[in-house]
């Protein structure tokens, strides 16, 4: 699982809450210095509580003591300290070891709804009302700051946030004697989400680092061949659309158009070409639109739904086990909304649309390598959500 799969549960669980009127909050915790406050001895505790013999306690209690650190300012060094907590960062075991020392917070939570990845832990809530919501936040909140507290590690109320799908600044929770009133945004996994998820902050921040690597590009580009140009925008241009775009792929259309003003200037310093269309540099590279590309991927996510390689997107896709499957038979099923703008960007509602889009000959395939491979060939010609249909002033969406 990467930190796309959480986030699309939870933004699917806001938008249905919005969808239905109801109200949703997230609470984004934040903890000092997480992986530096790792207390050894409970660690090794833990890891023979979960089953680890003698043997590898030992291995694990070696790798972990007897570390030093000291900083270099310049040519000077200060003295050496002993590291007496901690994981060592940079290494895989470091996020292993400290994965295994929250995962009992989650015997005290339950099933009860949080998005945690690493020390990014997110408890939310839906309800009928705000006093609801609040109450859930605040009890989830306090099993999880005592938690904290017992396990040597601290929570900082006075630096976690509040995000609810209301703009009211009125609305808050109190931790710790410390009131969080709601924000405009937050920032989750690296995802700003705002009030009303429309992404608009996100994509402008990425728009803008994006629009910083093409001027870099411009300025070197004379100096280089095609193939090293295009080598510079797949390392810094396209990657800052890559990271968790399922999340906010369906945004307002005045932003997919920013997008792709971005991808053709990007396009037309990399081949010299300033005047072909954007459609005939997109041929010319072998490319397509990212949203485009963002619909491949959603297709990538269905067919691990169909196929029964992913938990966590079962919770949003729809499929009826109990009907018999024919080719003329939807696999999915997409979710009733109660009304267009919030409900139609719902993946539990888009995906099964999408999914139908997919020729046949692909969406039978078994093996998710060959399908990976298959759906790159395959440009989405007629994708339901609201940046591809036809808008007709005074008509609306086609």
């Amino acid at each position: 699982m990467s930190t796309q799969t959480p986030l699309l549960v939870m933004t699917e669980i806001w938008k249905k809450a919005t969808d239905d009127k109801k109200k949703f909050a997230a609470l984004l915790i934040d903890l000092s210095k997480a992986f530096d406050c790792i207390s050894h001895d409970l660690l090794i505790a833990k890891l023979e509580a979960y089953g680890f013999e003698k043997e590898a306690l030992g291995l694990i209690a070696s790798y972990l003591t007897n570390r030093k650190q000291r900083t270099k300012i310049g040519n000077d060094f200060s003295t050496w300290h002993d590291i007496n907590d901690g994981v060592p960062q940079g290494s895989i075991l470091g996020p292993l070891l400290f994965n295994i020392y929250m995962r009992d917070m989650f015997y005290f939570l339950g099933e009860e709804n949080v998005l945690n990845y690493a020390d990014d832990t997110t408890p939310f809530a839906s309800g009928d009302s705000w006093e609801q919501v609040g109450d859930v936040l605040a009890q989830k909140a306090a099993i999880i700051f005592e938690w904290l507290k017992n396990n040597q590690m601290k929570g900082n109320a006075e630096k976690s946030e509040l995000i609810a799908n209301n703009t009211s600044k009125e609305i808050f929770i109190t931790i710790q004697n410390e009131k969080i009133f709601n924000g405009n945004s937050g920032k989750i996994l690296g995802i700003v989400f705002d009030n009303s998820l429309t992404f608009e902050t996100h994509i402008n921040i990425i728009c803008k680092k994006a629009s910083q690597k093409i001027s870099a590009l411009a300025r070197v580009a004379s100096y280089m061949s095609i193939e090293k140009r295009r080598n510079l925008m797949n390392a810094f241009f396209r990657s800052q659309f890559n990271y968790c775009s399922l999340v906010w792929m369906f945004h307002v259309r005045k932003l997919e158009k920013k997008i792709n003003y971005l991808h053709e200037r990007c396009l037309r310093i990399v081949y010299s070409d300033f005047t072909s269309t954007f459609e005939e540099l997109l041929i010319r590279d072998g490319a397509i639109k990212h949203h485009h590309k963002n619909i491949q991927k959603l297709s990538i996510e269905l067919f691990k739904c169909k196929n029964n390689m992913s938990d966590l997107t079962n919770e949003i896709f729809v499929h009826d086990n109990n009907i018999k499957k024919t080719r003329q038979t939807p696999y999915f099923r997409s979710r009733e909304i109660n009304s267009v703008f919030n409900g139609e960007e719902l993946l539990s509602f888009l995906g099964p649309k999408i999914w139908e889009q997919v020729p046949d000959k692909i969406r039978e395939l078994v093996d998710i390598s060959t399908f990976k491979e298959e759906i790159k060939h395959w440009k989405p010609t007629s994708c339901p959500c609201r940046n591809c249909r036809t808008f007709i002033d005074g008509v609306g969406f086609l």
